[in-house]
């Protein structure tokens, strides 16, 4: 039995996910096309030159019904036709091993082969053409939209929070290249896209163009960082959010193209270092920045009633900070900056919605 706290994140993934009924993309396996029909027909070669072989040390045992001699070119033969087809009764096993040999060791083996024959054909066309169907329906209802790419700890709870503030969960589509990761994401309602989020190919099936946003944590900056340079360089305007861990690549990661750079490391640092000399700003912060907290942080723009008074005089949440023509006025300013038509205000509010903020 495993101890508390040894649960691994795939677990604490099904935990945590509610039982719903998401969709799978498999557009793209491990390997590449090529490489895939490469190793398929390698195998296929493979058997077939086994049953050569087995025909080959067991010629004593069959016979030519044509000049009763059996030769290399007609092992060929007949090896060729014994796989592909049931055979045309020229060669036939005479002896007791060579029948039990056809039966029990060539019998398989053409299945098997038979069976690579059409799975090859439903993944390279039959597959293909249902996938594209499915992506095409998907696509036309994909507007403002939230692309995911990287679905591990910190992606899930992204896509955790982004629900609870009220996202539906079937517009949010998650890419990843590990299936396992894809099906979490199904299941817990999202659009799971298989595949390497780096491809144009698939940023373009997941309709960047079109997203609200695009959260890149893919766990390695300078993976992330590649995704960034390509999501921009398919979309100008869709706002792009990174995951960035180590402090130099934070740079890097604004210079490709990101909006906003979060660093899980430093927010935790900043915490932790808090967490020293007080006891109850670290819970309040997480709480605040929590959907499931007292308070919620919101950004919104600014009401017309609200227009013309001082941040102080707001009655809707305490405002904290406000943009206003690219300047960003602080909580101190409270009591002499003038909210302007077009000012977005940072804004600390109850979670119950009761739009009151005490001792102000």
């Amino acid at each position: 039995m495993p101890k508390l706290g040894e649960r691994n994140d795939n677990e604490m993934w099904r935990i945590k996910s509610k039982p719903r009924q998401g969709r799978v993309l498999h557009v793209r396996s491990g390997m590449s096309a090529e490489q895939t029909l490469a190793l398929r027909v390698g195998l296929v070669i493979v058997l077939i030159a086994l049953v050569i072989a087995v025909f080959w040390f067991d010629r004593d045992g069959l016979k030519d019904q044509i000049d009763g001699h059996v030769s290399f070119p007609d092992i060929l033969y007949f090896a060729m036709i014994t796989v592909t087809t049931v055979g045309y009764g020229d060669i036939v096993p005479v002896s007791h091993t060579a029948r039990l040999i056809d039966a029990f060791a060539v019998t398989p083996i053409r299945i098997f082969i038979w069976f690579i024959f059409l799975g090859t054909a439903y993944e390279f066309v039959v597959q293909r053409i249902i996938e594209d169907f499915r992506m095409s329906r998907i696509q036309k209802h994909l507007q403002g939209h939230i692309v995911l790419c990287g679905f591990g700890h910190s992606g899930f709870i992204a896509a955790q929070e982004t629900v609870a503030k009220g996202h539906p969960c079937e517009r949010i589509v998650v890419i990843d290249q590990s299936e396992e990761r894809i099906r979490l994401a199904a299941e817990a309602g999202f659009i799971g896209l298989l595949g390497d989020a780096t491809s144009e190919e698939i940023l373009t099936r997941a309709c960047v163009g079109s997203a609200k946003a695009v959260i890149v944590s893919s766990g390695r900056d300078d993976t992330t960082i590649l995704v960034i340079l390509t999501v921009r360089h398919l979309s100008a305007g869709t706002k792009i959010v990174g995951n960035i861990k180590q402090e130099e690549n934070i740079k890097l990661a604004k210079l490709s193209g990101a909006d906003l750079v979060v660093s899980p490391p430093r927010i935790g640092g900043y915490l932790m270092a808090d967490a020293v000399e007080t006891s109850h700003a670290t819970p309040f912060l997480c709480d605040l920045m929590s959907v499931g907290g007292q308070m919620v942080l919101t950004e919104r723009p600014a009401a017309q009633d609200e227009i013309g008074k001082t941040m102080a005089m707001a009655t809707a949440g305490v405002v904290v900070q406000i943009h206003s023509n690219g300047r960003a006025i602080p909580f101190t300013e409270r009591h002499r900056h003038i909210i302007q038509p077009g000012d977005l205000l940072l804004v600390i509010s109850s979670a119950h919605g009761d739009g009151k903020a005490e001792g102000q």
